[in-house]
């Protein structure tokens, strides 16, 4: 009854939930029958319990605030988490792609370009003025570039793209995520932070000369941003994690980059999965029971506490990490 529920209610989940399940099953990280069947259900039955949750609305009354949800698995998530009721604010860099999405979903578009934290401040304080509670905030934006360049606000592209703004525009709403509701802050980070390092002298990347160092370096921040948001808001009731979407082809984040979109293409970086896989994770955080439990984790998509980089676990180096990039925007934030 649960299964009939779930296919009447969003066929494509039920398609994602089984790719996803046979993909761990076959995959070559496990070894022997028995793991591969253990496998198979740890990774099928929870798409399947957000489908059987659907028939709930679960998320019905909720605000959910979703960046680089113009396309890609920013733009799946939009659609998965309006299915299960909730209110979606799309926020994308293209005002065109970004009101496609809103009508689909029944949610608000807000456009904003990360290049520009003039724009990640007007965000903010627009949501603040409409939304007195934000229960989720999902820091999806993000970006891969083979060329070096400068934002209007003088930092390195992919770093304030995919860290400084999503960064400014969590501690703009800090306020109304820890005394409105109880909150979660998911922010999309990368298995490829393992490829990366973090130098607080050079907290831009200057002297890493290959882009997907530097891009490994920004998810490498948004694992330790995520960790010490986690400590300094505990009690609070504000959660805060980070996961790994998997490798993904039909995405926009590559846009700028074709010989990484050439690598992910031809699946030099590893198997793909698809943008329903991608989102998944997302989805999974966004409506788990008990985010308590994993506060400040990281996720390497549906499993907590993935393989990381040694520095991903460096308390002192969150804590630093977080107040040289207070100084380097100039302000208390």
């Amino acid at each position: 009854m649960q299964i009939a529920t779930a296919l009447s209610t969003d066929h494509a989940l039920l398609t994602a939930g089984i790719t996803a399940g046979l993909h761990r099953l076959l995959g070559p990280t496990t070894t022997g029958g028995g793991v591969r069947a253990v496998g198979f259900l740890r990774w099928a039955i929870v798409p399947f319990r957000e489908m059987d949750a659907m028939g709930d609305r679960i998320l019905a009354g909720k605000t959910v605030v979703i960046t680089g949800a113009s396309a890609g698995i920013g733009a799946e998530a939009a659609r998965r988490l309006a299915c299960l009721g909730a209110s979606v604010v799309v926020v994308g860099r293209s005002p065109e792609k970004t009101a496609a999405v809103a009508r689909q979903v029944g949610g608000e578009p807000l456009v904003a370009d990360f290049t520009r934290l003039s724009d990640v401040r007007r965000l903010a304080d627009t949501l603040l003025v409409r939304y007195p509670c934000i229960d989720v905030l999902a820091n999806n934006a993000g970006v891969v570039l083979t060329r070096r360049s400068r934002t209007e606000d003088g930092h390195d592209v992919m770093f304030q793209v995919n860290y400084l703004a999503p960064f400014l525009l969590t501690n703009l709403l800090l306020d109304r995520l820890t005394t409105v509701g109880r909150a979660r802050v998911i922010t999309t980070s990368s298995n490829g932070h393992r490829f990366g390092s973090i130098d607080l002298d050079d907290l831009e990347g200057a002297g890493k000369r290959s882009e997907l160092l530097r891009y490994g370096m920004t998810k490498l921040q948004n694992i330790l941003f995520t960790r010490e948001l986690a400590r300094r808001t505990r009690g609070s009731g504000l959660t805060a994690m980070a996961f790994h979407p998997g490798v993904i082809a039909a995405t926009d984040i590559n846009r700028e980059a074709p010989l990484v979109a050439a690598l992910v293409r031809y699946r030099l970086l590893g198997g793909l999965s698809t943008l329903a896989e991608g989102a998944e994770p997302l989805v999974h955080l966004a409506t788990m029971p008990d985010p308590e439990a994993v506060n400040g984790g990281y996720f390497h998509r549906l499993t907590p506490n993935g393989p990381v980089h040694r520095q991903a676990t460096d308390d002192k180096l969150a804590t630093r990490l977080w107040e040289r990039t207070t100084e380097l925007l100039g302000t208390p934030v």
